[in-house]
């Protein structure tokens, strides 16, 4: 019996094999890995695409670009936020000064505008 090739090209489907004991097994590499944490907009969204759109998100983890889209998405929902925050907190005279004179007022202002703007963006972003 010939002696089996260490690694092999197929030219019908363009991909390389690499002998594996008995079986050639396709030699597929990821793309480089994008250090950027995907976040707690990126999960929401990644949990969303699961129940929601199964599809692109087998396309999106095929072409290996999932981990980059829900990164741009939580960068996006991040910035969002914040600016949504600060907004809110400048209509409403939630400043520094409410905070030195009552703590606890300047809290339960605070928790409003940050559960609203969570709510704006789950809607705005995640959710779509």
């Amino acid at each position: 019996m010939d002696e089996l090739k260490p690694s092999i090209h197929d030219e019908a489907n363009g991909l390389d094999y690499v002998l594996a004991g008995d079986y050639y097994i396709p030699a597929i590499e990821l793309p480089e890995d994008d250090d950027r944490p995907i976040g707690k907009w990126g999960r929401m969204h990644r949990a969303y695409l699961e129940q929601t759109n199964p599809l692109l998100l087998n396309h999106l983890i095929l072409t290996g670009r999932l981990h980059i889209y829900l990164a741009d998405l939580n960068e996006q929902a991040q910035d969002r936020y914040r600016l949504i925050i600060r907004q809110m907190a400048a209509a409403e005279g939630v400043t520094e000064d409410l905070k030195r004179r009552s703590r606890w007022e300047w809290v339960k202002a605070m928790n409003s505008i940050v559960n609203r703007a969570e709510e704006s963006i789950k809607r705005e972003l995640i959710y779509t």
